[in-house]
């Protein structure tokens, strides 16, 4: 990309986006005023300042004069697209690798076919549906660049969810790639456009390349901080999927933080196996690397013997805990000289990360057998990206999601609103979410107000340690049982049962009981060919559990009931269990 191309595609940040030195003297502050962050290698001497609580200061690295500026993602990932050299690899899907300077080309012309030829304006919603790789990113720029928001959208999901996400952001258009045009168009009729698979300057014909190449010169809006980039709904596990808005701003402090808590860079190589229609996968995974200058390797689906032979390339894997799950079991399954190779593949990632649910430690101590560390484990909601962190340095606390990133602020109250070292988990940051898309009751809801503060309550419990740790006990609403009398956390008594050795994996819910409030009930998957018996396991249980822990009610199944994210659903699960128990 020459000097010219550049600057009439992505103009210098302040100039593109309106932001001059008082915007990045502002962000500074805000991000760097009140952290808890312990993370080694961040720029700035971050303090810990957990709820009123003023334990030493962390040893870090020296401050950072500039401080983390705060600007639109679209400028950032632009930034990135087009000052790294336009021939040098961001994607590649198989055989198939895409050049920063063909993502950079292709999202301004089919922006401008979406402004010309399809009426998008700004402030409208624009879905995609498309499976991971250049044309879905490609895609996204382009959504951004005409001033509207996304809102991705899964095959995983039934036509009939996809087309209510679709009527409640009012969307305008559909973007599909080809393999997905026809699941496009039973949820959204007429509404799609289909973009091809390569440079649309090669592709004449059909969707939303149907147009001469004059039309790439129309003019295309670049996004404001207050411009919604983003509508992610929740993943519905414990009430209805809500749209969470979420604003360049809050993208980019989001990247920002994660870069530097990992340490994410140029030369990092991300193998990316989750899917996009959730943070996990789109902004902490996908956008953060490549606004980090990352190469990503993107499979189609996760595999786990896809995701061992990617790993020979990379240095970064992003999962889930069924995916540690399943990664242990296809390595376990091995002979031993496949093992060894598989291991040292695994063990040259510089960085494992596990989120979306609570990584049992059964299987994270069971992959720093194989991999050689434990994955880092951190906590995050589609509402505030990523919040917490253990650390990239090998210290990590099994069982622990870590400390606060950079911008990010947390406190834990009790059921008063007191300062706690056990309750409620609460955030205060740049990443922070402003509400929940015209839901303006459920947004008052998620929020309190203190000392001009606007602290967003998660509903996890969580207990603090004195070096400002975080354990999550368990989401308040589903994972904290109530009964005689007890706060019982779910995750703890899970955990407990996955030590059994016949034991796949287990979820536990609370029933409801007249005498005791609710009972603790537990579906149990066994190792297959085993011998497991209800019976057999409460008998191992009396040596790891209270008696008011132990569960009264046991069933075997063949599997637990799981969203596209692999999170149990457990309002589901305590549906089917209560049919075991006389309320």
């Amino acid at each position: 990309m020459n000097t010219a191309s550049t600057s009439s595609a992505v103009p210098p940040l302040a100039a593109a986006s309106g932001i001059g030195d008082p915007l990045r003297r502002s962000a500074a502050v805000l991000c760097m005023s009140a952290c808890v962050s312990p993370h080694v290698g961040l720029p700035g001497s971050w303090r810990v300042a957990v709820h009123r609580r003023t334990p030493a200061p962390a040893t870090l690295a020296a401050p950072d004069p500039a401080g983390p500026a705060i600007v639109a993602l679209v400028h950032t990932v632009l930034h990135a697209i087009a000052t790294h050299p336009p021939a040098r690899e961001a994607l590649r899907c198989g055989d198939t690798g895409t050049s920063f300077g063909a993502l950079a080309r292709t999202s301004l012309r089919w922006a401008s076919l979406l402004s010309s030829l399809h009426g998008v304006v700004p402030g409208d919603r624009v879905a995609l549906l498309a499976e991971p790789g250049a044309a879905f990113v490609a895609a996204l720029l382009a959504v951004w660049r005409t001033r509207s928001a996304a809102l991705v959208l899964t095959p995983l999901h039934p036509p009939s969810e996809r087309e209510r996400l679709l009527d409640d952001a009012d969307v305008r258009v559909l973007i599909a790639t080809p393999a997905l045009a026809d699941e496009a168009r039973r949820c959204a009729g007429e509404r799609i456009v289909v973009v091809p698979e390569g440079d649309p300057w090669d592709a004449p014909g059909g969707g939303v390349v149907a147009s001469s190449p004059a039309d790439a010169g129309a003019e295309v809006a670049l996004p404001r901080l207050d411009d919604i980039a983003l509508l992610v709904y929740t993943s519905g596990t414990t009430s209805r999927p809500k749209g969470v808005v979420l604003r360049h701003r809050h993208v980019a402090a989001q990247c920002s933080a994660i870069a530097r808590a990992w340490r994410l860079g140029p030369d990092d190589t991300l193998v990316h196996a989750l899917p996009l229609h959730h943070v996990h996968g789109l902004i902490i995974a996908l956008l953060c690397t490549l606004t980090a200058g990352g190469r990503v390797v993107a499979l189609p689906r996760f595999d786990p013997a896809a995701v061992v032979a990617a790993a020979a390339e990379g240095t970064v894997f992003m999962g889930v805990p069924t995916m540690y799950a399943r990664l242990v079991e296809h390595l376990e399954r091995l002979p031993a000289d496949a093992v060894a190779r598989a291991s040292a593949a695994l063990a040259a990632l510089r960085l494992c990360t596990s989120g979306s649910a609570a990584l049992p430690v059964t299987i994270g101590e069971r992959w720093r057998l194989l991999a050689g560390r434990y994955p880092v484990e951190r906590f995050g909601m589609t509402e505030l990206g990523v919040a917490l962190s253990n650390r990239v340095d090998g210290h990590t606390v099994p069982g622990s999601v870590g400390w606060p990133l950079p911008g990010v602020r947390i406190r834990v109250v009790d059921d008063h609103g007191a300062a706690a070292d056990e309750g409620e988990l609460q955030v205060c940051g740049a990443t922070v979410f402003e509400g929940y898309w015209r839901q303006p009751r459920a947004t008052d809801e998620a929020f309190t107000v203190d000392d001009g503060a606007r602290w967003f309550r998660t509903g996890d419990t969580v207990r603090l340690r004195d070096d400002g740790c975080v354990q999550v006990l368990g989401r308040t609403s589903v994972d904290i049982l109530k009964s005689a009398g007890y706060k019982i956390s779910a995750p703890a008594i899970e955990e407990a049962i996955r030590r059994h050795p016949d034991v796949v994996d287990a979820a536990v819910v609370g029933v409801a009981d007249e005498t005791y409030g609710q009972v603790v009930a537990a579906a149990v998957v066994a190792r297959a060919g085993t011998p497991l018996t209800s019976d057999g396991l409460l008998a191992f249980l009396a040596d790891e559990l209270a008696p008011y822990q132990r569960p009264r009610i046991v069933r075997l199944v063949a599997e637990l009931p799981r969203n596209a994210m692999g999170k149990v659903v457990k309002p589901t699960l305590a549906r089917m269990l209560a049919a075991d128990w006389p309320a």
